[in-house]
């Protein structure tokens, strides 16, 4: 057999493959072939050309293998993203492209074939992934190949179920509620705040709205022109009134006023009502200057006295002045009442910061000297209200950056602060349910909130105006609103940020993807058709998020519509690009190529789509309830846009498909397209050569496209070349030309090129060429010539490990320095008032009000538990103590209190004879009157009363233990009759205490009985607390002292805005890190599966893992 006969054998072999799954029975065929050309040339060229040019003839002919079949023809990468499944060991055909995807990366073009090669012995790799990948990429080419049959109705049909999708967006609410974003879900804190408002019910206590003063130049602030501006500041605050509801609202009507027993007397209730101020914690309430906060704006009328203001209020003096008017008033109760609560000369004895002040009282101690006060000095150890046993300001509270002298006096401070009170939304509608003020309106605790609400936005305005008018300091204010204002607006949807950002992407698709020189080719369209469908897709995930239940916050609104899109056009760029390189080659039919691009790229979009979706699903282990909520949002929304990827994305590129194929304009498509070339495909025909002459291996054939076969000879001029084309016959049967090959001149040559109608280039064609020219520096280019060879490279491999090392190294060095929190300012713009106040704020006071909650329990016979519980509070550095370093007293102490001055009152009467076994008289006293009636009660329901008590049993023991039987009796009594106390401690006692007023003059000895206790609490003020170091810490010191007394039968749980806020970081690391393993657990299963390759899984898990701990300790 001849040399170029057996070639003629091997070609035809390929021609005649044109099924792929015959594939593997041609190639042993054209192999055995082969094997015998090369050994006859061989032969032959040893014997003709001597030893030395046979042998590099035989090395010639032994590297030539076999071909490969034009279908796996493409540009694509050497190495396949998911890790090498096969390697063959069959050499190179020098004739065939280099890049050929059967030669590398058989796995991701036919991973059929590449197991049909290991199980015929003629390579090796991972049987089971490619078994899989194949069984993958059937069902991905049948899928694709459906799509683009029916391209116009699965894009119908996808577009309308995502379009239904978007209609939950309707459901939406957005969750500004920090209890429930923040709060643990399903945690203990969750079930604290559960009982507590099972018990208190939603918005019970008060608020805080806060005004901080910080001088401008200087460190110093303790001046008497600073408390001035801080006297105006908090006095523009108390004038503040809104209309609402056709009413006018006043700070009187919303704070949280001091409370006074009623005496069902009209003209005392009547001064009382007025003349009770509302509670101000401020360092003014040293001087004469605080009482003008209290009002009462319309000063009160009393016949026969100058009318009274706190400004010239002297309480004692003025009881004093009724008694000798004699008006009828129960004088002794009022005055042991004032005198209990420390109420005497109110602000009449205190400094004037302006002395020349025509209103200053003549008593106030720098009245006839008019000097200046001593401003230090005199806020040295705190401030005190007008009831100084019960509104007593420790220094830390009221002054910020305090420095002190040798002498222990401070002469230094950094900030002023003063908290003003006002009702929480459930007390004020319950102080109004029946007050002639909201007769003419629904009255309800939703209208009570909109009227805070309203007030407080207004005092924030009113307050930061002061700011803008003074040039001496610096005054900020901040309500309880101020915060769920910040956290609404910074969950607001910003429709502009979000639509600039996707007209970005759209831009970006649109030019990344269009070929300037090729409008029929170009991607434009397909680019901005797949960043719309990219967005739809975001929209549907977040209606069906909203369906679910799934609430939106401020990640919802801020971070996922642009971690969506950037996931979502990953993919769609994956497709968009395999697309282009497939719809240009001429071996993948018409009818395949959507199926060829599903079939290619399918396996890596849903390798990373179910590795996010997955490791989304993972996070959502965190129970903090924004981070969940988060999570599971964006898990959905990578599921949606993997939904939309490989369902209707390839619709759109079928029609894009058709476009090309009706030569229509990209983007533009009702215009016709042009080609400055028409490109004709040539093919050499084989020919006896000459003895250095060889013959190239020929492509094999193409189903749909025609082939031309061409032989390049010698003009008739014999020096242009001239290229003639060599026909087919009707049959298909190869003809040849006339011209023989021992008639060619010995230039003749064969060749493979294209047929221009014209053979000077154009310009287009110029431009094109230099576009490709240029396109060269890119930056495939740069990794392929460049970054390529030089990772390859021992020295930069050992670089590369050592600076890695360094990096891991200083990241897990890094781990342990990071610092848990989310600041406040980290979601407030700088420029902001809010900013200014909550950085003045953090930096001088740390400031924070929480409580010690006690459950249902058995109070009476648990007293002296409850008294050690209150005191191992003394441990915590951070809460404000009194001057001598005691805990500011609880309620139970000063109901405690309240009964030992009564049985001390009733002693003294007892042994002058004013009281006895069964009687009292005239002369005795109210408290002694008082406790002998409390003393024979009983606590017995069908023996209440028992006079043998008065003399047998005592109020408090020696213990200090109150009356165990009667104990909810004497609750009854002191909460009602000694009202300032009760209403100072802030013990917000549940079941509330029912009421019941001693007058000494009535006879009836029986008091109603309170409720056992289900709830009650213990107020204390925490200072300093600056960080979420320091917060934590104390947050840890307080949770043991509670865990420690649970262990000890005291059902209790601490309470305030410290533990909503910062708890969840005392197990956030252990979530984070469960979390984590949980995540790279994940993508672990989901590369394993799909690869069938742990050891790649694990690789990657642990690349993952590193970059983890890398980032994290760079934060």
């Amino acid at each position: 057999m001849k040399i170029h006969e057996l070639t003629e054998e091997k070609m035809e072999i390929f021609e005649s493959s044109d099924d792929d799954m015959d594939y593997i029975e041609h190639v042993e065929r054209a192999v055995e072939v082969d094997t015998t050309v090369k050994q006859h040339n061989a032969t032959e060229a040893t014997n003709e050309l001597g030893d030395q040019d046979g042998i590099c003839k035989v090395l010639h002919w032994i590297i030539e293998p076999w071909p490969t079949p034009p279908k796996y023809e493409d540009s694509c990468p050497a190495n396949d993203e998911e890790g090498p499944t096969m390697t063959t060991r069959q050499p190179k055909d020098p004739n065939l492209d280099s890049n050929s995807d059967l030669l590398t990366r058989t796995s991701w073009v036919d991973a059929k074939t590449a197991y049909r090669e290991i199980k015929k012995g003629r390579a090796f790799g991972n049987t089971c992934a490619l078994r899989l990948r194949g069984t993958l990429q059937k069902h991905l080419f049948n899928l694709g190949c459906c799509i683009q049959k029916h391209c116009g109705k699965v894009l119908f049909v996808g577009l309308l179920l995502l379009s239904l999708c978007c209609v939950g967006l309707k459901t939406a609410t957005i969750e500004t509620d920090v209890n429930k974003l923040w709060v643990e879900a399903g945690g203990r804190l969750e079930k604290e705040l559960a009982y507590t408002k099972e018990k208190l019910g939603e918005g019970s206590g008060y608020t805080s709205q806060l005004i901080v003063q910080t001088p401008k130049l200087g460190t110093n602030v303790l001046s008497a022109e600073s408390f001035r501006l801080h006297l105006k500041a908090v006095e523009a605050a108390t004038k503040v009134t809104v209309d609402m509801y056709d009413i006018k609202w006043k700070f009187k009507d919303l704070c949280m006023p001091m409370t006074f027993p009623r005496f069902d007397n009209h003209l005392l209730d009547s001064i009382l009502d007025n003349v009770l101020p509302c509670v101000i914690i401020t360092p003014l309430d040293c001087f004469w200057e605080g009482s003008k906060l209290l009002g009462p704006d319309n000063p009160i009328a009393i016949p026969g006295m100058n009318r009274i203001t706190w400004a010239n209020l002297n309480p004692k003096q003025l009881v004093q002045e009724l008694k000798d008017l004699e008006i009828p008033f129960p004088s002794d109760t009022i005055e042991e009442m004032l005198q209990r609560a420390g109420i005497t000369s109110a602000y009449q004895e205190k400094p004037c910061l302006n002395p020349t002040d025509e209103d200053c009282p003549q008593t106030a101690p720098n009245y006839h000297d008019k000097q200046i006060p001593n401003v230090g000095s005199e806020v040295t150890g705190g401030c005190s209200g007008f009831a100084s046993k019960y509104m007593h300001w420790e220094e830390d509270l009221i002054i910020g950056g305090a420095q002190k002298n040798k002498n222990g006096y401070i002469f230094r401070a950094g900030a002023l602060q003063s908290i003003v009170r006002l009702m929480g939304e459930k007390n004020m509608y319950e102080h109004y349910l029946d007050d002639y003020k909201v007769n003419n309106i629904e009255w309800s605790q939703e209208a009570a909130r909109k009227v805070l609400e309203k007030w407080q936005r207004e005092y924030t305005s009113v307050v930061n105006k002061v700011l803008n008018e003074t040039m001496q300091d610096n005054v900020y204010s901040f309500s309880s609103i101020s915060l769920t204002d910040i956290l609404e607006q910074f969950s607001e949807v910003s429709i502009v940020r979000v639509a600039l950002g996707y007209c970005l992407m759209l831009v970006y698709a649109a030019i990344s993807l269009l070929r300037w020189n090729d409008a029929i080719y170009s991607q434009s369209g397909i680019g901005i058709a797949g960043v719309l469908l990219v967005a739809l897709s975001v929209a549907a995930g977040l209606g069906l998020c909203s369906v679910f239940q799934i609430g939106f916050n401020a990640s919802t609104t801020q971070i996922i519509p642009f971690l969506a899109l950037g996931l979502g056009v990953d993919d769609m760029f994956l497709i968009a690009l395999t697309f282009a390189e497939n719809s240009r080659k001429d071996d993948i039919p018409y009818m395949d190529q959507t199926g060829e691009c599903l079939k290619r790229t399918g396996v890596s979009v849903l390798i990373t789509s179910l590795s996010n979706a997955c490791a989304f699903f993972m996070a959502a282990i965190i129970p903090i309830p924004a981070l969940r909520a988060f999570a599971l949002q964006a898990a959905i929304l990578i599921l949606f846009n993997l939904g939309s990827i490989l369902l209707i994305y390839p619709a759109i590129i079928s029609l894009d498909l058709m476009r090309r194929q009706e030569k229509r304009v990209d983007v533009f498509c009702c215009f016709e397209g042009s080609s400055a070339n028409r490109v004709i495909e040539l093919q050499s025909r084989p020919q006896s050569p000459p003895p250095e002459y060889r013959e190239a291996s020929p492509p094999p054939s193409y189903r749909d496209i025609h082939r031309h076969n061409t032989m390049t000879t010698l003009g008739p001029d014999g020096v242009h070349p001239v290229t003639v084309l060599v026909g087919e016959n009707n049959d298909g049967a190869r003809f040849h030309s006339a011209v023989s090959p021992s008639s060619l001149p010995p230039s003749a040559t064969s060749s493979r090129q294209c047929l221009t109608p014209d053979e000077d280039q154009s310009c287009k064609d110029r431009c094109v060429q230099t576009q490709q020219e240029c396109c060269k520096l890119s930056l495939t280019w740069f990794a392929k010539k460049v970054y390529g060879p030089l990772l390859q490279k021992a020295s930069v491999k050992i670089l590369v490990i050592i600076l890695f090392s360094v990096l891991l190294a200083f990241g897990v060095w890094g781990t342990t320095k990071v610092k848990d929190g989310l600041e406040l300012t980290d979601i407030v713009p700088r420029e902001t008032t809010e900013y200014k106040f909550l950085e003045t704020q953090s930096k001088y006071f740390g400031f924070f009000h929480i409580y010690a909650v006690t459950k249902d329990f058995d109070y009476p016979n648990n007293q002296q538990l409850l008294h050690k519980y209150h005191n191992a509070f003394l441990r915590v550095e951070n809460i404000i103590k009194k001057e001598d370093g005691s805990l500011p007293d609880s309620w139970l102490i000063l109901m405690r209190n309240w009964l030992l001055d009564l049985q001390r009152a009733f002693d003294r009467d007892y042994q002058l004879g004013c009281i006895t076994r069964d009687r009292w008289y005239d002369n005795a006293t109210e408290d002694g009157i008082f406790a002998y009636k409390l003393l024979i009660q009983t606590g017995d329901s069908d023996s209440p009363i028992n006079r043998d008590l008065a003399l047998t049993s005592r109020l408090v023991d020696s213990d200090g233990i109150i009356n165990i039987d009667a104990f909810y009796i004497y609750l009854t009594a002191w909460t009602s009759n000694d009202a300032i106390a009760y209403d100072a401690s802030m013990s917000d006692l549940t079941p509330v205490p029912r009421e019941w007023l001693h007058l000494a003059e009535e006879v009836e000895f029986l008091i109603p009985r309170s409720q056992p206790l289900t709830y009650a609490q213990f107020p204390f003020y925490l200072n300093n607390m600056a960080d979420t170091d320091e917060i934590t810490s104390t947050i840890k010191q307080i949770r043991t002292i509670c865990d420690t007394y649970v262990a000890k039968g005291l059902p209790t749980y601490p309470s305030g805005i410290p533990f909503t806020f910062w708890e969840q970081y005392l197990n956030l690391r252990f979530y984070l890190m469960l979390s984590l393993i949980c995540v790279l657990g994940a993508v672990f299963m989901v590369i394993t599966f799909i690869l069938m390759n742990p050891w790649a899984a694990f690789m990657v898990v642990m690349v993952l893992a590193m970059t983890v701990v890398e980032l994290f300790g760079f934060m």
